[in-house]
C-alpha cells in the first residue's frame, strides 16, 4: 500500500469517528479533535472541510456541528418547557436592566416572555409583536403597551409581515430584547423563518441597544434566515456553561456576554 493510500485510509477512519462524535455531542472543536486523534489542527480542518463538502456537517468558528434542518422550528408550546430554568434566569437579568421611564421592545419568544413576567420598572413603554407578551403586560400597572399588529404566525404566536414592520419603524427605543434560534461567530444571529427574521432586523435597527436573549443551547447553531451580525448588537444574555474560549472569542469581537 502506498503512503497516499495509507493516509487516505486514516483520513476516512478519522472522518467516520468525527461523524459519530457529532451525532453524539451535536458539535465538536478542532483543538479537541486534534488532541484525540493525535494529528495537527490543520489536518482536522481539512477533514472538516471535506466532510462539509459532502454535507456531513456544518463548520463553525473553531469546530463543526451536525447538519440539521435549518428551517426546523419547535412550536411555542414546545419551547415554553425547553430549558425553562435557564430562560427564567435570563428573564431576571434582562428585567433588571429595564429602568424607570425606559422605552423597550420585547420581541416575540418564550425567553422574552419570561422578561415580561419579571418587569418591575415603572412608567415604561413596551412595544411587542407577541400576543402572549401583550397579554402579560396588559395586567401590569404603570406600563404603556403598544402592540405591533400584523399577520399571526401560529407556530411562534408572533405578529409578522409588512404591517408589523411598518408599526415598528415608527419608533426609536432605548433597549430591545431579541430572541434567536442560532448564534454563530461565522454566521451571526439566525432564525428558521424569513418573516420573523425581518421583524427581528427591524427591531435591532430602531433600538439604541439591541440585546440578544438566548440560552447556551443556541450557540454554534445556524438556522435558515439571517437576522444580523455580531456587530449589530450590544450584548447577549445567556445561561452559564459556555466555555471560557467561547467567551473570549466573543469579547474579542466586541460582544458583551452576560451570564447568570
Amino acid at each position: 500500500m502506498s503512503k497516499d493510500e495509507s493516509d487516505n485510509m486514516f483520513s476516512m477512519e478519522r472522518q467516520q469517528k468525527i461523524e459519530e462524535l457529532i451525532r453524539k455531542y451535536t458539535s465538536v472543536q478542532v483543538n479537541e479533535l486534534a488532541t484525540q486523534f493525535n494529528v495537527s489542527e490543520s489536518t482536522i480542518r481539512r477533514d472538516l472541510q471535506e466532510m462539509e463538502t459532502n454535507d456531513l456537517l456544518v463548520r463553525t468558528h473553531g469546530g463543526a456541528m451536525e447538519v440539521s434542518r435549518l428551517n426546523y422550528e419547535m412550536s411555542f408550546r414546545e419551547k415554553e418547557i425547553e430549558n425553562i430554568k435557564d430562560k427564567q434566569k435570563i428573564g431576571e437579568i434582562a428585567a433588571a436592566m429595564i429602568q424607570d421611564g425606559d422605552t423597550i421592545i420585547l420581541d416575540s419568544g418564550t425567553t422574552t416572555l419570561e422578561i415580561a413576567k419579571r418587569i418591575t420598572a415603572k412608567s415604561i413603554t413596551v412595544i411587542t409583536n407577541s400576543i402572549d407578551i401583550a397579554l402579560e403586560i396588559s395586567n401590569k400597572d404603570n406600563i404603556e403597551l403598544i402592540v405591533a399588529g400584523g399577520s399571526l404566525r401560529h407556530t411562534t404566536r408572533a405578529m409578522v409581515g409588512p404591517l408589523t414592520e411598518n408599526v415598528l419603524k415608527n419608533f426609536r427605543v432605548d433597549k430591545a430584547f431579541i430572541g434567536v434560534n442560532g448564534i454563530s461567530i461565522k454566521d451571526g444571529f439566525t432564525t428558521p423563518n424569513f418573516l420573523e427574521a425581518q421583524i427581528k432586523k427591524t427591531i435591532i435597527q430602531v433600538a439604541k441597544k439591541g440585546i440578544i436573549v438566548a440560552d447556551k443551547s443556541k450557540f454554534n447553531k445556524v438556522c435558515f434566515s439571517m437576522i444580523g451580525e455580531l456587530k449589530d448588537i450590544s450584548s447577549i444574555i445567556t445561561s452559564d456553561g459556555l466555555g471560557k474560549e467561547v467567551l473570549i472569542k466573543f469579547k474579542e469581537l466586541g460582544v458583551d456576554i452576560i451570564t447568570h
